[in-house]
This record gives structure tokens, sequence and C-alpha cells, in this order.
């Protein structure tokens, strides 16, 4: 459960509307085009603003004019997102054909894109149905992405001169062109951790391809999602609302919110020892001020015994299975860990539904913070301290066949004498030996392609964002900022990696750019990490003496 604001994986750069706002244009191009409930129904126009505020101002940066009919589907998915019986709503259609390019070497290039022309929008109830309903298609005229830093909605170009350019491509007898069909799927129900990463693995399942991704939270704990993806091999949607349906019935329990059974954590923590010894017993738990906020918990300083302490609990009526499961798997975790760079844990309660987990409080705060909100440019020798702690304390969860899935400068916490400690181990696992995992989990600013892709991965994934994190210590800055999470997800995919920050040590530069090596084999782990970076803190120390004359 990420409960640090603001750094989660679909969190975005921030934009506001200026000076303008929209909802004026957007009412008044309804009524012009004579849409019966904007021209009968007096209440329109306050529906139309409260939908509005129940999103944040970048869902109006997406509006395309030319299809203000979307924000009236978005309304009704919403609507009926409210439904536990309906969730997850999902509307499916086909946007157009794009064409790719095969020259003699084999290498594919996206080359551009043809709308087809198609049933304007329905957003009449029979246009907008729940799971396990056939949805209605719709053409839409927009030009999907062909660069990362293109992915907002474009204006289509013009479909006859693009075929011309189809044909005389097609016949130079040098290159060869495929169709690829684009569609749209849209997505709405509960907010919640790690529900993009739930989506865009449920789409990969289906063998689809994300090639934009426009995710919004709203003010009252709902979700939309716009996810404009390829590999569906036919225009048509038939096929792939059937296969949608399917997926969503293989992963029918982990949508419901109304799932109360505790038996989750009960059956994670009966094979453990008696828990009398780690139990925390609530009359003795004194809270105090909350520190962050997440979509299903919060995180408390408080005092247990004497000792302060950081508390995270879960909201009750958020409870399911799945997060019932994820809080056992940390008690678990936290159980077996006992080192000076992870962070201590000192009990839980797994009293249903009352469920928290109890920690050393850490008074320094987050490695986030400090570099981005405190804005602290770090010495090379503070820089080099900061990451051995996070090093020493992976190597030692890695040893313990851990892997945490999840590490990123949010998760890292200092205490008083600025010693760095791993934290957060909501969707860290035991990695059992010759097993692997393929699920996508961890925020995406900081995720091993081979994660992204959902293919096998093991410990090197955290070697991946460690990496990241020395990027950050380095730079001072967050990773891909002039991007939105899934944007550099994306990137990463495809080979990107942040740039290269001048004027750093070339042994740092070196140490980054191997762990960040797409073949996870190629990357070192943490033991041999640890040995280089104190090597060069030996050397680092040794100059400043010399030059200081010590």
């Amino acid at each position: 459960m990420d409960l640090i604001e603001g750094v989660g994986e679909s969190s975005s750069p921030p934009r506001s509307f200026g000076a303008y706002d929209l909802r004026n244009d957007v009412y008044n191009r309804l009524v012009e085009n004579g849409h019966e409930e904007a021209v009968s129904n007096p209440e329109f126009r306050d529906l139309l603003d409260a939908h509005f505020n129940r999103l944040p101002p970048s869902y109006g940066l997406d509006v395309n004019m030319d299809r203000v009919e979307d924000i009236l589907l978005h309304q009704k998915l919403l609507a009926m997102a409210k439904d536990p019986e309906k969730r997850p709503v999902y509307h499916i259609r086909f946007l157009e054909s794009t064409y790719t390019r095969t020259d003699s070497d084999g290498d594919q290039q996206f080359i551009s894109a043809l709308s087809t022309p198609g049933p304007s929008c329905d957003t009449s109830d029979e246009g907008v149905v729940p799971t396990h309903k056939r949805i209605k298609d719709c053409a839409i005229d927009f030009e999907p992405c062909s660069k990362l830093e293109d992915l907002n909605l474009d204006v289509k170009r013009n479909p006859e001169d693009m075929e011309e350019r189809y044909l005389t491509k097609n016949h130079s007898g040098r290159q060869e062109l495929s169709h690829v069909p684009i569609h749209e799927v849209i997505f709405s129900t509960t907010d919640k951790p790690k529900l993009l990463s739930q989506l865009s693995a449920l789409l990969s399942d289906i063998g689809l391809n994300i090639r934009e991704a426009h995710v919004f939270s709203t003010t009252d704990g709902y979700s939309l999602d716009v996810f404009v993806v390829d590999g569906w091999p036919v225009e048509d949607t038939d096929g792939l609302i059937k296969a949608m349906e399917s997926a969503v019935a293989r992963s029918e329990g982990s949508w419901s919110r109304s799932s109360y059974s505790h038996s989750a954590v009960e059956k994670a923590l009966s094979a453990e020892a008696k828990s009398g010894d780690w139990e925390i017993d609530r009359r003795f738990l004194k809270m105090g001020d909350r520190i962050a906020s997440g979509s299903c918990g919060d995180l408390y300083q408080g005092v247990y015994l004497g000792q302060d302490v950081a508390v995270k609990i879960l909201r009750s009526e958020h409870l399911n299975d799945a997060l019932e499961d994820e809080f056992a798997q940390e008690v678990a975790i936290l159980r077996q860990v006992r080192h000076k760079n992870v962070v201590r844990f000192i009990g839980a309660c797994t009293k249903f539904p009352h469920l928290c987990i109890v920690t050393e409080y850490m008074p320094g705060g987050s490695l986030y913070d400090y570099l981005h909100k405190n804005h602290n440019i770090l010495e090379l020798s503070q820089l080099l301290k900061f990451a051995i702690d996070v090093c020493k304390g992976m190597e030692y969860l890695h040893q313990k066949n851990i892997i945490h899935r999840d590490l990123k400068t949010a998760n890292l916490l200092m205490d008083t004498q600025k010693v760095v400690k791993v934290a957060d181990f909501g969707v860290a696992r035991f990695q059992n030996q010759g097993g692997v995992m393929t699920a996508e989990t961890g925020t995406y600013r900081w995720m091993a392609p081979e994660v992204i892709n959902h293919q096998p991965y093991d410990q090197k994934a955290d070697v991946f964002s460690f990496a990241i994190v020395l990027w950050e210590l380095v730079t001072a800055k967050v990773p891909y900022d002039t991007m939105t999470p899934l944007q550099a997800a994306l990137g990463v995919r495809q080979g990107l990696r942040p740039d290269l920050p001048k004027n750093a040590h070339p042994k740092l530069l070196e140490l980054m750019q191997r762990c960040w090596e797409a073949v996870p084999d190629n990357r070192p782990c943490f033991s041999v990490i640890t040995s280089e970076l104190e090597t060069l803190l030996q050397e680092v120390q040794i100059t400043s003496e010399v030059v200081n004359g010590t």
C-alpha cells in the first residue's frame, strides 16, 4: 500500500487549467449538437459541473471538443460503477487502423493512421453497459501517438493523404505494410492501491499492448481509466468484448470491496509461531498525528509502551481478501527480518477488522522528501553513505529470499543519525527456490522492464529500481519528471533510461548503467554493489583528507 501522496504509480505532473474553464464550451457544444438532456434538463449544467469537480484538472486537458459526448459516456460509466455487482464497468470500441512498415532488415516502424468512419457515440442506456454485456462500437478520429512524448490525444491527419502514402509505400517493393487495428478500453471501478497495475495486467492477459493511458481518480473514491491499445487483430469488437468478459471473470474476486472474510489473514499467519510476542495490545497504543494517507489506509505517528512508533492502519470499509492477503504477507515478512538498514517491526493488530502494522518511528522522514521537498543537494560522501545503507538492507533481504518489489526513495526512511532503512513491505514477497514471478507490481518510475512486460523476474528487478534511486541521489530530481508514470513505463519498456547526469563521478555513472541493464542477468547483485560503493567512499574520504591536509 503506497501511503506517500504524490509519488504513487498513477500520480501525474501537476497541471492546471489556468484562467480557462472549458466546461462552458462543453455545455454550449452539447446544446448546439441538440443533445436531449442538455436541452431539456434544467439540472444538466449542475450535473456537468459536478462531473468536472469530481475529477482532477488534468481531465479537462484531455477533452476533445469534437467529441464532447465522450464526457457523457464517462459520467454514465462512473455512475454505474457505484453498483458493486457491476464493477468493473468497461466500454470497448474500435478507434481506427494504423499501419506499420517492415523494412528489408525486418525492423518495424509506425507510419501513420487511417481513421475508419463509423457511427457516432451512443450514450444512451443501451450504449453503456456493465461487465458481461456488449457495448456499441463508436469510431473515434484521433491518431494514436508513435512517440513517447506525444502520449496525448491529437487531431487526426487527412486520411485520404495517408491512404495515398500507404499505397506508394506498399507498391515500392521494398517495404511491407501491416494493418494494426486500434481499440479503446475505458474502465470505471473503485479506486484502490495498484489498480493501474491490475488493469494493465488484465489487458496484457488478453494480449493487448497499451499505447496510451489516461488515468483519473475522483474525489469520492472511483477511477476512470482510458486505455488506447493494439494487439487485437480485427476491427470488430465482438471477440474482444468476450475476451474481456472472460478475463474479468477469472479475476472476479479481486474487484469486490464487499468481501470481509478474514480467512486470508488467518491462513497466512496460522503457520507462524504463536503471536503472543508481537500481537499489539491496542489498549497500550496511543495514536498521534497522521503522517500520510493512501486510498485504503493511513500512516500515523504513535507511542507504544513508551517508544515512538509508526502505525499503518487499514480502513475497515476498504477491506477485501486481496488487501488482507497483502497485509498478512507484510506481517509475515516483517517478522522474519531484523537488520540495522531495515525498518524494525514491533508488532501488528490482526484482530479483524482492526488491522494495523506497528514499526519503529523514523523521524528523518523519507529520502523522497529529503531530496524533492526539502531540496537537499547531496555531497558525494553523504550520497555514498545513503546508497551503501540501502544496499546493505537490500543485500540482507535478498539473502533471506525476499524481493521488495517497490524499492524507491519514498520507501527509504531515515533516523535521527541519517541512517537509511528500507521500509514498506506491502508488496514484498518471499521468492521460492526455483520459482518465478510475473505479476506487475511496484511503482512505474522505478519499475524494471521485465516487470512492466509481465515477464518472469527475480531479485534483479530490485537492482534496477536501485539504479533509479541512485540516479535520484545524484541528481536530486524525480525520475522522468516531464512524463506521467505510465508514459515513463512505456518508455522504459522501449529502452528509455534517465539522462546521465553531468559532472557525476564516473564510477557512479558506470555502476548506474550496469544496474539498469535491460537484461537482468547483466546487473550486479547487491553484495557487489555494496563492495564497489564502499571502495569508492574510501577513495573519496582519502582524497578529502589529502585536500584538507589532515
